[in-house]
């Protein structure tokens, strides 16, 4: 499984692992909108703690995450992000629209 998910008190928190890239990009997307569709969460926390590696599909994942948590007037942040995605995002520009912790 891409995205393993857990929700308490409207708070879903989804952890990814493994290598989020283009073949995977589209699978964990429509995880994501269907949970967040499904519990309408105040906050969404993405955990990459077991991601091992991500290209521009992670940067997508994460503005369409923020950007859906947008619709649903929550907010989003992204734990235990990994040196190399750390460097992609930051590259991005991720960390002015996005939480980071």
């Amino acid at each position: 499984m891409a995205v393993i998910c857990s929700e308490k008190d409207r708070c879903l928190r989804a952890s990814i692992s493994g290598e989020l890239d283009h073949h995977r990009a589209k699978e964990i997307m429509e995880e994501l909108d269907g949970r967040i569709d499904q519990i309408m969460p105040r906050e969404l926390i993405l955990d990459l703690k077991e991601l091992t590696f991500t290209d521009s599909s992670g940067i997508a994942v994460l503005l369409r995450a923020a950007r859906r948590m947008g619709t649903v007037r929550g907010a989003i942040r992204v734990v235990n992000t990994p040196p190399q995605a750390e460097k992609v995002f930051r590259m991005a520009g991720l960390q002015r629209l996005i939480r980071f912790e």
